[in-house]
């Protein structure tokens, strides 16, 4: 059991220092050298930028899938239900270029709000992959899969947010309590919505993947329950 504890242990360290920062590097310079070179002929938009972040990641995405399937590295599922991850990983440090670039006035904290969000997305980015290849452990940590598809579902959410706020639009309510006891009472409730979806999502891909759900009779009782 020890043996399995480091060597998870030392996943987690491999995708933090190693595997989480090389992407979440190329993925930055892919957008940060464009930019640079067209700031001076272009004046950019936040919104502008932010699209231009989330079109690098899945160009991104759409390599790395070339790469992991063409040497048979994963199932075209798996790789077709990653493709948005990429993506939602680099929405944050997309966004502070978005402010910086979009600004007028370009502060030092906005620099300093561009690195502090590309290390929230390698802190990320290595929690994800920790989570996605929890599944593949025995015992507790096995138990730990459960946790990616909700955390998906929330960074979906933090995407979409992000989005709204670089368009100028107001953000989705979704604690509108004014009272600490309701607020804990609509957090928990957030919380347990993000758990169910989540895993909800992630049983329909594993019925996908084993083919239950074009069996005729699985197909007949879905159909019967639901129309």
């Amino acid at each position: 059991m020890q043996e399995i504890r480091r060597f998870f242990l030392g996943a987690v360290l491999r995708q933090i220092l190693v595997i989480a920062p090389i992407e979440e590097g190329c993925k930055f310079v892919g957008v940060i050298i464009p930019l640079f070179f067209l700031q001076r002929r272009y004046k950019f938009r936040a919104t502008t930028v932010f699209l231009f972040t989330i079109a690098v990641a899945l160009g991104f995405t759409a390599e790395e899938n070339w790469i992991y399937l063409f040497h048979d590295q994963a199932l075209p599922l798996e790789r077709i239900t990653g493709t948005p991850v990429h993506a939602m990983l680099s929405a944050p440090w997309g966004h502070a270029l978005g402010r910086y670039f979009g600004s007028t006035r370009r502060l030092n904290r906005d620099r300093i709000l561009i690195f502090t969000t590309w290390l929230n997305s390698i802190f990320f980015h290595a929690l994800v992959n920790t989570l996605s290849a929890a599944w593949g452990f025995p015992s507790l940590i096995h138990f730990l899969g459960y946790a990616l598809f909700p955390l998906l579902l929330w960074m979906f959410w933090r995407w979409e947010e992000l989005l709204r706020e670089v368009q100028g639009k107001r953000p989705l309510m979704l604690i509108p309590g004014n009272k600490p006891l309701v607020r804990y009472w609509e957090r928990g409730l957030v919380l347990l919505s993000l758990f169910l979806g989540g895993n909800a999502i992630l049983e329909l891909l594993i019925l996908v993947r084993l083919e239950y759900w074009f069996k005729p009779d699985i197909f007949r009782f879905i159909l019967k329950k639901y129309y």
